[in-house]
């Protein structure tokens, strides 16, 4: 890294780690500062990207690397105002859904497999187990993610929407999709409005999350110095002032706050997911 770089390397860190938990510095380029650069973003302009956006996308997305090349993934562009409306409602009322000029469903598809099976008349023995449907989910997010950047890369902001899952059922019904084909999550791409592009949150310190040799679990004290920081960035975005470790019991310590994916397995089982 010369020395032109490393004040936007710093400061890069900086504002993903927090001032005095900062990795040491390495390597840099424009790619590692766009990547660090991510922030989710709920507020878009109505603006349509350029022609041609949405399928640079998806061919970036198709780029990602795929489990021995089984490409178990698939995604819905949604456009419709009434389905967008019922998956915002779905999704506890994620107005942005509804704004944003591109939406997406990123789908674990196994059915192209078995539909592939089925002209050669033959059975895919190894399609019912768990391992299909762990590998075609990682296989979707994976696309989506080279998707991301692709996005960011071009000037668009974006936010996943996990809680489509909160319904698969529905939004399954919505998109009509087959059997052997279930929704993971969504993704708003667009614009960000001026003033609400969001601020790069901080992350736990490379120390909680990046082992050497064998697992560290001694890992309450990077927690407590996370804390704080968390609650600065949640005080400044106007957010719940509540700190990572009430955010992370808050999120999984209810039933209620999984609103309603606590029964994901048995809806994905009915979707065509044997999970053996």
């Amino acid at each position: 890294m010369d020395g032109t770089q490393m004040p936007a390397a710093a400061a890069a860190m900086t504002a993903r780690y927090g001032a005095g938990a900062e990795p040491k510095a390495g390597p840099w380029n424009d790619t590692l500062a766009l990547l660090l650069a991510h922030r989710s973003v709920r507020s878009f302009k109505t603006d349509k990207p350029p022609e041609g956006t949405l399928e640079a996308l998806v061919a970036a997305a198709q780029s990602a690397a795929t489990s021995s090349n089984l490409q178990t993934w698939s995604v819905v562009a949604v456009d419709r105002p009434e389905v967008r409306a019922e998956l915002a409602a779905i999704a506890n009322g994620q107005k942005h859904i509804e704004v944003c000029p591109i939406f997406l469903v990123f789908i674990a598809d196994t059915s192209r497999n078995s539909r592939l099976a089925a002209e050669a008349g033959t059975e895919l023995v190894g399609m019912p187990y768990l391992e299909s449907f762990l590998v075609s989910s990682i296989d979707a997010a994976l696309a989506a993610q080279n998707a991301v950047v692709a996005a960011e890369s071009l000037g668009l902001a974006n936010v996943y929407i996990g809680a489509l899952r909160n319904d698969v059922t529905r939004v399954a019904e919505l998109l009509g999709l087959p059997p052997g084909a279930a929704p993971v999550f969504g993704l708003c791409i667009g614009y960000a409005q001026e003033g609400r592009e969001g601020e790069v949150k901080p992350r736990l310190p490379q120390d909680a999350v990046l082992h050497h040799e064998t697992y560290d679990a001694d890992d309450a004290g990077h927690r407590a110095a996370y804390d704080p920081r968390m609650e600065d960035f949640s005080r400044r975005q106007e957010m719940a002032g509540s700190n990572w470790t009430q955010r992370v019991i808050a999120r999984l310590g209810s039933f209620r706050a999984l609103s309603g994916r606590d029964k994901l397995k048995e809806k994905i089982i009915a979707l065509g997911f044997p999970l053996r």
